[in-house]
């Protein structure tokens, strides 16, 4: 299948609109459902990707693994389907930006706000566990997040459900370095206190600026998961916050929370810091939108803004608690 281009018409029905990103296994585009009048996201892998069997069979558990899972909090997957070798995966189209992106730009969140991402992650991770699926791959690049913080878990291509054998040879680990748990990065099965550890890197990372493990290769970064202690955080960090953070990141998962509900339910019980002294961070505003409460519907936006870059008085007011009026 040769280049896509804007107007490509895939299964007969999928017409793409405009490229959203580029990664190293494939594309993902804007597309309309032409059967169902909306608007969709349609991930293509591509030729060179399409022909590697690992690639292939990761994207194909993907649809297979996300396909069976209906949450709020989970990037839906719609079809799949395969034009001239080259498969395509039909998702809803989630409109906001991935944690990753926020994170590069202001560094650092606020905990009230955190916590608000956390736990719809929470929710839509415990719903993958429930169906017998370990995402393997929670990171702030398969967070999306939308108008009120709300978050949609994506991109399951290497996750593993129950029953299903690995994708890798003996020896070998999947997911991302930076955020695996030590017991995957000593190459034992991934079970729900797994994504929990990479929460807990998340976590660290949204109130430090940086992650605690770094290190020139992703060998030598997996080795630190397993071995090194967790750097400590600084005074700026709650009390709460930390003690949160540093159970995630037990390197006994045994230790760690006993599920993402658990962790969820910790959460809404979360007491925020003292709120900035900065003026502006302060100021009310009668057109501030609530955060939403995770496990409710959304509400109609006021304006189309990302979270990430609302001006302060568009964000939750500091002397709310989510979901307070």
């Amino acid at each position: 299948m040769g280049a896509l281009q804007p107007g490509t018409t895939l299964g007969g029905r999928y017409v793409l609109r405009s490229l959203l990103a580029v990664g190293g296994m494939g594309e993902v585009w804007r597309g309309a459902d032409s059967e169902l009048d909306r608007e969709v996201a349609v991930k293509v892998l591509k030729d060179g990707a399409a022909k590697n069997d690992t690639f292939l069979r990761r994207f194909r558990n993907e649809a297979k693994n996300a396909a069976g899972l209906r949450h709020p909090n989970i990037a839906q997957v719609y079809d799949y389907g395969e034009v001239d070798g080259t498969p395509y995966l039909v998702m809803e189209l989630v409109e906001g930006e991935p944690l990753s992106t926020i994170l590069e730009r202001e560094r650092i969140l606020d905990e009230r706000r955190l916590v608000t991402i956390l736990r719809h992650t929470c929710n839509g991770v415990q719903a993958a566990h429930d169906a017998g699926v370990m995402h393997r791959d929670v990171k702030p690049g398969n967070l999306l997040v939308q108008e009120h913080d709300l978050v949609k878990v994506t991109d399951f291509g290497v996750s593993r459900g129950t029953g299903q054998t690995t994708l890798t040879a003996t020896g070998m680990v999947m997911g991302t370095a930076q955020y695996l748990a030590p017991e995957l990065a000593l190459g034992k099965a991934a079970t729900p206190a797994s994504d929990l550890y990479a929460l807990g890197i998340i976590a660290y990372e949204s109130v430090v600026g940086r992650r605690p493990f770094t290190a020139a290769t992703a060998v030598d970064i997996a080795i630190a998961q397993v071995n090194d202690v967790v750097p400590p955080l600084p005074a700026s960090v709650s009390p709460q916050m930390a003690k949160v953070i540093m159970n995630l990141l037990e390197k006994n998962p045994r230790k760690r929370f006993k599920s993402a509900a658990e962790l969820e339910r910790h959460l809404a019980n979360f007491s925020a810091p003292a709120p900035s002294l900065d003026p502006l961070a302060q100021a009310p505003s009668a057109q501030a939108p609530d955060t939403l409460v995770p496990g409710s519907e959304p509400q109609a936006p006021t304006r189309a803004m990302p979270p990430s870059i609302a001006p302060r008085s568009y964000r939750p007011h500091p002397d709310r608690a989510p979901g307070q009026r």
